[in-house]
């Protein structure tokens, strides 16, 4: 008899999607799956706001299954609790999204003078700031979808500066608005952006066996190097990170890593290449520190 896998359905953005993709993967492996709600959590707070019903839930066994987004998940996670598959990567760009009325041909992102950005990071902020110092920026709203409708049906913000992913996963529309995507490399995403992350109990390793055949190493091998500078800049007191790595046809690794800097001036920026991954992410954390 095969075994019904049960995916946990929490409160955090996408939640819906995040479930429902997982269970379209399964079937087309012809596994059978049930969604098992988390209940509506509180926001929490720290790094692992995100994943802490996920990873209770799946430590008590009333879920087999947990799917989310990487660029969300804490440098580390839970003890027991692994991250067992990576998804395909969406586009892991951000995108700015400009209200047509605050648009100015000839400026650069083609956004007015002295336009108000919403931002959910201080790693968004100082990377634009950095190319528009005259901007300034707002918090973005609550919502499942990232707080990018609440944007969309007004306030003070002229534009927003979101994950590309996001607007694609929840099927947003954009009237009145412009759509300027960045090259990760040069606006570097937080680490694993555009790859849903499936987690399970260290220990079971019916649910990691299954889930084995829709894991995309691929995509993992540059993830893994992405996750590392974060580990890594969190264990030597570093700001979270943006890191984008992707590989080339001959297989050569090519790393972008941001730091925001704890006070003005204290950014840094670094790119490596390397023919393998040994000790690439322990190389860019090392130099950022000493600079």
């Amino acid at each position: 008899m095969k075994k019904t896998i049960r995916i946990g359905l929490d409160s955090g953005p996408l939640a819906g999607w995040r479930a429902r993709y997982t269970q379209q993967q399964l079937q087309s492996a012809g596994l059978a799956s049930e969604f098992v709600s988390l209940g509506h959590t509180l926001p929490g707070v720290g790094d692992d706001a995100m994943a802490r019903p996920a990873w209770e839930a799946l430590l008590r066994g009333d879920i087999d299954i947990a799917a989310q987004f990487m660029e969300q998940l804490p440098a580390r996670q839970q003890e027991g609790v692994a991250i067992t598959a990576v998804s395909r990567r969406e586009n892991p760009a951000l995108c700015l999204l400009i209200r047509v009325e605050s648009r100015a041909e000839g400026l650069l992102f083609r956004l007015k003078e002295k336009g108000v950005v919403s931002v959910a990071t201080s790693l968004h902020q100082v990377q634009l700031q950095r190319f528009r110092p005259d901007l300034s920026f707002v918090p973005f709203g609550a919502g499942d979808d990232g707080g990018v409708a609440a944007f969309l049906q007004g306030g003070p913000a002229d534009a927003a500066l979101v994950p590309a992913a996001m607007i694609t996963r929840a099927e947003i529309a954009l009237p009145g608005v412009e759509a300027v995507p960045f090259n990760p490399r040069e606006l570097v995403p937080a680490p694993g952006q555009g790859v849903l992350a499936w987690l399970a109990c260290a220990d079971d390793k019916a649910t990691r066996r299954i889930f084995k055949a829709l894991h995309h190493p691929e995509v993992s091998a540059c993830t893994n190097v992405e996750r590392s500078i974060l580990r890594l800049s969190a264990e030597a007191g570093l700001m979270a990170p943006g890191a984008y790595c992707e590989r080339d046809a001959a297989g050569y690794y090519h790393t972008w890593a941001f730091w925001p800097g704890k006070q003005e001036g204290q950014s840094r920026r670094l790119s490596r290449s390397q023919s393998t991954s040994h000790l690439l992410a322990e190389g860019m954390v090392k130099e950022a520190g000493e600079r």
